[in-house]
């Protein structure tokens, strides 16, 4: 079910007026925890099993954390079943399809045959929540939740539950303690946002995949100009996808009454890589940084030591993305740039802003096209024609998509001052309905008829 889609909406309308009508604490986080379960088995329901093993494994780990005397035994296990689960349905195949590649480069001939496993939906982010959960009580900082069904609540809520944000127990657990209260709830902030997200789902995301697409399937018969076309498009494509996927999240999240962290923060104005990665994802960049980058030493040591550990961060990030080797490359090309950039730190020199955010735009598209070919080859092509304006084919959209891109680029400008939604909250209720509605037609009359996946559900 996506956000963008006529039934989510009915589906929504039903799971909120509920919500909402029921007194009891326990009675509305059952009812939630219902709708969460019906909108995670719509995608799959033998899916559903699995998701509850997760649960029940991490729930009970926890616990016995506490009164066990060998708490690191249960960490393994929690640790164990959920990356075999992850590695089980996500990385198998590739691992069997790189072996037999190994094997027949070196001569072999192996008879290896993959399992063609069905990836679930989300199975990435609600395997780090519960990671994280376990590890911060091994840690001490967080005690095991006592009830159950607020555990599974957290595992399985449904607003962020197949594409994030990747939400912390520390932050989402307290909540359930007590009853939410409609009066503290910012509806128009959240319906405002919601709208945002809808937009750029809808609007932006669903339509340029009409210039990124057909590139990427052929990238040899285009030009140079239709490559730098694709890419720049791309990178609007995913950014408006997925951080559109989490303002809807957010909004609908909080007409619920539960606050989840802002998870973009206009990344593509970055003036560094570094800083890029504190704009974009940011819930999986400072979880990759928490239970990851700081376990393995971090900062600590020589500094070639924090180098390593850093390019290890993200050569696994990347990997997290998907079961393939260009999401590697990619991966290690943002590795590569934070090295660098904390050698020139290290150095004491600084760039300009304007060249900072332009050098690390074009780094950063110019790495999407790893995260969006469909082959390693035709990757290397799209990087000949995007970096060396190599031109392989003669196709072209010419130049008139670009003035599209720089009025997206104007209206992005825009957002980031955040004058529209000032704007919005300082009218009457009857203004602001009239242009809630208004802006609501408009942008179903621009949305792309076809409903389309969310980009990071195949992650």
């Amino acid at each position: 079910m996506i956000f963008s889609e006529l039934r989510f909406f009915v589906f929504f309308a039903l799971a909120f007026g509920v919500h909402w009508a029921l007194r009891s604490n326990t009675a509305r986080k059952r009812w939630l925890l219902v709708c969460s379960y019906f909108f995670y088995g719509l995608w799959d329901w033998r899916f559903l099993g699995l998701i509850a093993g997760s649960t029940l494994l991490d729930y009970f780990a926890a616990l016995r954390m506490r009164s066990s005397s060998s708490p690191r035994a249960w960490l393994l296990v929690s640790l164990v079943g959920n990356l075999g689960s992850l590695a089980l349905f996500k990385y198998l195949d590739f691992f069997i399809e790189s072996a037999a590649q190994l094997a027949s480069a070196l001569g072999f001939e192996p008879n290896l045959h993959t399992l063609g496993l069905i990836l679930p939906v989300g199975i990435s982010f609600y395997t780090f929540q519960t990671l994280s959960y376990s590890i911060d009580v091994y840690r001490r900082e967080l005690e095991p939740v006592r009830r159950l069904d607020d555990f599974a609540l957290f595992v399985s809520f449904f607003p962020q539950l197949v594409a994030g944000p990747i939400v912390r127990a520390v932050d989402f657990l307290p909540q359930l303690d007590t009853a939410r209260v409609w009066r503290d709830v910012r509806v128009r902030a959240c319906l405002t946002l919601f709208l945002v997200g809808f937009v750029k789902k809808a609007c932006v995301s669903d339509n340029v995949v009409q210039l990124v697409d057909p590139y990427f399937a052929q990238p040899n018969a285009y030009d140079a100009l239709g490559a730098w076309t694709a890419t720049l498009f791309y990178a609007v494509q995913i950014y408006c996808d997925f951080s559109g996927y989490s303002d809807m999240a957010i909004a609908v999240s909080g007409l619920l009454g539960y606050e989840l962290r802002v998870n973009f923060d206009f990344p593509y104005f970055a003036a560094s890589i570094k800083e890029f990665w504190r704009r974009w994802h940011i819930s999986l960049s400072s979880w990759l940084r928490d239970y990851l980058y700081i376990p393995l030493g971090g900062s600590r040591g020589s500094a070639w030591f924090a180098r390593r550990n850093l390019m290890l961060t993200m050569l696994l990030g990347g990997l997290w993305h998907g079961a393939g080797w260009n999401f590697v490359i990619w991966g290690g090309l943002h590795g590569l740039a934070l090295v660098v950039h904390r050698l020139w730190e290290e150095s004491g020199r600084k760039l300009p802003a304007p060249l900072g955010m332009l050098l690390t735009f074009l780094w950063v598209c110019m790495a999407w096209i790893f995260f969006r070919a469909s082959s390693l080859e035709s990757a290397w092509t799209s990087v000949r024609s995007f970096v060396g304006f190599a031109s392989p084919g003669e196709l072209s959209w010419g130049w008139t998509p670009l003035a599209t891109f720089a009025a997206l680029a104007g209206a992005h400008a825009l957002g980031a001052t955040h004058a529209v939604g000032r704007w919005l909250e300082r009218r009457s209720e009857a203004a602001y309905a009239m242009c809630y509605g208004a802006s609501f037609a408009v942008a179903f009359a621009f949305s792309n008829g076809a409903v389309k996946p969310f980009i990071y559900f195949q992650f």
